[in-house]
This record gives structure tokens, sequence and C-alpha cells, in this order.
């Protein structure tokens, strides 16, 4: 390309070839092209990050935009909301996989090299064994369906309940009833014992013994225990019969007598408490109506006490006391004698 100014009478190209690079404009001579005009003003580089940006946005929203068109479908088809999750999960982790694929080859001309097969299992042996090893937990979890997102499950061994929150391939979090979240990777959960209180039936027993004194009306006792647990609002006070497997057990409060022990009538009390996480409260509330009714009745509540007891087999201690002599006197006169 020619830079310069045309003399008079010169024409663009005085040696007959024709120049397609240039173009006269007054006595000037411009470049056809903006990139001949400035070099370097639109790298390649900038040109790939603009592409790449633009791909990583449509991967992103589109990945979006096919969970919440399927999203519906999948959860009519799938009643369990943490399998809903985890297949709308996958969906969107797969939509972003094949678009980081596509910027990866438009980045790196050795992309063949990198997905061969040795890199592939070096990374799988070193980094994915343990997300592949989780991977296989949840979706035993998954299969299992010890719990669901929403019961209210107890961890025994760490003594905690709690409502679960999310179930992933990964892990299993807990909202508990003392306002924390604990997060359990589901390769440890599996291995521990899990109470569900929420499988098919929120509805749970609770236990409650005492005892009062062989003294007592054991039968009146026992009405008043069941009168007190029937006034509590989160305990069902009658109904139909609670059905377990193939037993039957009866909705309303039912006292039992358990046994005689050394201080008294152990006294049983069962009772259906409407939902599990008022079981403390339920049962706090029974134990105060019982013992304030046993007040008024005059049902003495037993508690361990010692009794000595002296009839005519237990022997006789003599004691002789001189008179008009104090212990301290006899005991001084003894000791002058020896």
């Amino acid at each position: 390309m020619r830079w310069g100014l045309l003399q008079d009478g010169e024409s663009p190209s005085d040696d007959g070839s024709q120049n397609n690079e240039t173009v006269t404009v007054g006595d000037e001579l411009v470049p056809e092209r903006v990139e001949e005009m400035i070099p370097g003003m639109v790298p390649d580089e900038l040109g790939e990050l603009l592409l790449v940006l633009v791909i990583l946005a449509i991967g992103w929203y589109l990945s979006k935009v096919i969970v919440r068109v399927v999203g519906r479908t999948v959860a009519q088809r799938i009643e369990r909301p943490s399998v809903t999750r985890t297949v709308l999960r996958a969906v969107r982790a797969a939509v972003l996989f094949f678009t980081l694929l596509i910027v990866a080859s438009i980045i790196f001309d050795g992309f063949e090299l990198l997905l061969s097969v040795t890199v592939i299992s070096a990374i799988v042996g070193v980094i994915l064994a343990p997300l592949v090893g989780s991977f296989v937990n949840g979706l035993f979890v998954l299969a299992d369906r010890p719990y669901e997102i929403g019961d209210m499950i107890e961890i025994v061994d760490a003594d905690q309940r709690g409502f679960v929150e999310d179930i992933t391939i990964r892990y299993t979090k807990i909202f508990t009833l003392d306002n924390t979240f604990i997060v359990i990777p589901n390769s440890s959960i599996r291995e521990r014992d899990v109470v569900n209180f929420s499988a098919e039936d929120e509805r749970t027993r609770e236990t409650v013994q005492f005892e009062v004194t062989y003294e007592s009306d054991v039968s009146r006792a026992r009405q008043l225990a069941e009168r007190a647990a029937r006034n509590v609002d989160d305990v069902i006070s009658g109904g139909p019969d609670i059905r377990i497997g193939s037993a039957r057990y009866p909705a309303a409060p039912k006292c039992y007598v358990d046994e005689y022990a050394d201080s008294g009538v152990l006294l049983t009390l069962r009772v259906w408490v409407k939902h599990p996480y008022k079981l403390l409260a339920a049962r706090s509330a029974i134990q105060e109506r019982i013992r304030t009714r046993y007040a008024d009745e005059g049902i003495e509540i037993a508690y361990p006490h010692t009794h000595h007891v002296f009839d005519e087999t237990s022997g006789a201690a003599q004691v002789t006391v001189a008179s008009g002599s104090s212990p301290d006197s006899r005991s001084a006169n003894s000791d002058d004698e020896n």
C-alpha cells in the first residue's frame, strides 16, 4: 500500500497495474480496511475473549431456561422433591459442562491432548475419586429413601433433631430445632442410626412414667393421669385407633400399671403427640397437670426414702440410766474406776 500525495496528471497506478488496496480521496490515498489503517487495533486475542464471554453467558442463561422449562414436568413425574432437585441440578450441570467444552476448544489449540486417556485417568484418580464415592453414596440415599425433604429426623449418636432442608448427591442439610444447620456427608450418614419421625405419619407416641405410693388409690391415679393428658393441646385426646404395621393402638391417652417398685407403684402413661417437635413441650405440660391433680386429690407421688420399723421381733435395747446423773458424769466415774 502506498502513502503520499498524487502529482498533477499522475494516475493512481502509472504502471498499468490495479491497486485494490488504496482509494483516492482528494489528493490523498486512504486504506480500504480499518485493520490496515491501524494495525493491531483489533487483535485476534480480543476477538476470542469476546466470543468466549458470549458463549459463557449464553450457556449460563440457557441452563437456567432449560431447568425452568423442564422443572414442572420433572416434578409432576417424580413425586420426591429430593430426586427432582437432583435431576434438575444434573441437567444444568450437563449444559454448563458442554458450554465449558466449547470454550476450551476455542482457547486451547491442543485440547485433544488435554482430553487424552492418560490425562483423564489422572484427573479421575487424584481429584474425582472422593467425588465419585460421595456421588455413589448420594445415589444410595436417594434410592433407599430413609428420609425426605421436610421430614423430621434424629441423628442418634449426635443427639441432634431437625428437619431435612436439602438432599444432594454429596451431603444432607438438616435444620435443627436449635435454629442451626448441620451438613452431613452422605457417606457418613449412611453408617449412622437415623430416626425418622415423619416417614408416613407425624403423630408420635410419648411415654411418661411416675410412681405413686402404695397407700394411694391406684385406679384413681390412673384416671387422673389420663384426664390430665387429654387436656394438653398437643396431645391427641381421642379418635380412631392408630395403626402401626399390623398393630393398633388407642389414640386417647392410656395409663397402665407397669410394676411394683421399691418406693411405690410404677405407672406408665402413653400418649400420642400431634407433631414430633412438640414432644418435650407436651411431656412437660402432662407432668405439671398430673402433679396438680394429684395434689388436689391427695394422691402422693412416691420418691425413694427409708422407714425404720421396729416390732416384737426386732429385739429391745437395754439402757439403764442412774437417777441424778448425767452421761458426762457417768463417763468420768467409769474412767476413775478403771
